[in-house]
């Protein structure tokens, strides 16, 4: 059969003869108007419900300053400003009741009352297109949550726009349509917005999830200026890394562009310039970001099954992920020999050597204080014993805290002895902590005893005989 010009149907076939996905075609013209007609009863259903809504709101009106309406057992029952300024407020106790028949938590009960409220009182003309069905129900009640936080005036300006054409307008032109209505009618409350937002812009790198794909999340809020300055700078380097060979994907691309953004960044010498004179009053050398990672064979001294720790994040890595970072462009790569974490060789000087700083971070991975959990490599090195009482600078006397902890150590009003390497009694004025690799255990002695609470035993421990 030729099927480029073979009917789809056959044409002289009975209407019950003809299907369609093997569904005769009349059966599935009735299917489609029985949908048609739920979907009819469901939006007046719809209507009817927040109809009956608004209309029950009215009933249970408190009026502001009034002594309270209803008083139970709980107390005064008070008016509840569920959508914004000048819909009326409505009873706490009567928005309870409803919630619970609407099956909606106390929350979720407020949150919808207001959506109809506000929909009913502040956006009438929006109202009356929903009660005609020209609106559905489900986007009129967005509009209403857009709306509620703007002044009554601006909430009337939004509704008169938005009536005519709210069947058919996209989400980003009702935030351009809120937005307008906000610096048209209330322009301080606008500015304090446009502040909060800018103190609010952020970089987050989550390095806390970074697992065997070797991969991070990094979200961000930015001035729209630098967003539009690093979409270029993104786009340009993504382009280029095509051009020249790269076959991945453009969003592998992209991000790849980042990464070496970055790089050149962090190559660069940066000079502070005196904004008086202009004079460069110093120069901060460029700085290269280390990656540390541990590779070690599975079995035997083959590489097969072999697992690699990334040191940074303290996640397990891929092989083949570390070899890729091997060979990107510009990579030193340097092999350092085995630490002996318990070694001990002490230095005479208070400055601590990048050994055994090296040493003292791969031992203790995060601050020594009780529960704390700062990674050592963002703590300070801290001599237990001060330097100036005799304290060596070596392993033994050397562990991480984080500034705060230090501070605090350093203040009197906690102290630290070091048992054995890693592990550590902490004296403070709430009690004894002793931290160990495996935790912190609260040693204080309990009310009504002299003994303190034990650290838990090690399953792997037999049983006392």
């Amino acid at each position: 059969m030729d099927l480029g010009t073979a009917p789809l149907f056959d044409l002289s076939a009975t209407p019950a003869d003809v299907a369609v996905e093997g569904v005769p075609v009349t059966r599935s013209r009735e299917l489609l108007a029985g949908i048609r007609d739920d979907q009819t009863a469901i939006t007046e259903h719809e209507i009817s419900k927040i109809r009956r809504i608004a209309e029950w709101a009215g009933e249970h009106v408190v009026a502001e300053g009034a002594e309270a309406s209803t008083v139970t057992e709980r107390g005064l029952d008070t008016g509840l400003p569920v959508a914004g300024p000048g819909a009326p407020l409505i009873s706490d106790f009567a928005v309870m009741e409803l919630s619970a028949l609407v099956g909606r938590s106390l929350d979720s009960g407020r949150s919808y009352v207001g959506h109809v409220v506000e929909l009913a009182y502040r956006l009438p003309k929006t109202w009356g297109r929903v009660l005609e069905g020209r609106v559905p129900v489900w986007k009129a009640l967005r509009f209403a949550e857009s709306t509620r936080t703007l002044p009554a005036d601006a909430a009337g300006f939004v509704d008169r726009q938005l009536a005519p054409i709210a069947h058919g307008v996209s989400w980003a032109q009702i935030d351009r349509l809120v937005e307008e209505a906000l610096v048209r009618y209330d322009p301080q409350a606008a500015e304090e917005k446009r502040t909060a937002a800018q103190e609010a812009r952020r970089v987050d790198i989550d390095l806390d999830r970074v697992g065997f794909d070797g991969t991070a999340e990094v979200t961000a809020t930015l001035d729209v200026a630098d967003a539009l300055d690093l979409e270029t700078a993104v786009a340009r380097r993504a382009k280029l890394l095509g051009q020249l060979g790269c076959e991945e994907s453009l969003d592998v691309r992209r991000s790849v562009a980042l990464g070496e953004i970055a790089r050149q960044d962090l190559a660069l010498d940066l000079q502070v310039v005196d904004p008086d004179t202009g004079e460069i009053t110093r120069t901060v050398p460029g700085r290269r970001v280390e990656l540390i990672v541990h590779l070690n064979g599975a079995s035997g001294h083959t590489a097969d099954g072999a697992v690699g720790r990334f040191a940074n994040t303290r996640t397990p890595i891929s092989p083949e992920q570390v070899k890729e970072w091997m060979g990107t462009p510009g990579t030193s790569v340097l092999v350092r020999p085995v630490i002996d974490l318990n070694g001990h060789q002490p230095v005479d000087s208070y400055e601590i050597p990048d050994r055994i700083r090296r040493q003292v971070t791969l031992a203790d991975h995060h601050c020594t204080y009780p529960f704390c959990t700062r990674p050592a490599e963002r703590c300070d090195i801290d001599h237990n014993v001060p330097h100036a009482q005799g304290g060596p600078t070596c392993r033994c006397n050397l562990n991480p805290k984080c500034r705060g902890h230090h501070r605090y150590k350093t203040s009197g009003l906690a102290t630290c002895r070091v048992l054995s390497p890693g592990t550590y009694l902490w004296t403070l004025p709430s009690g004894l902590y002793l931290v160990d690799p495996t935790g912190t255990y609260d040693l204080t002695p309990r009310p009504g005893t002299t003994q303190p609470s034990q650290p838990p035993a090690d399953p792997a421990d037999p049983p006392d005989e």
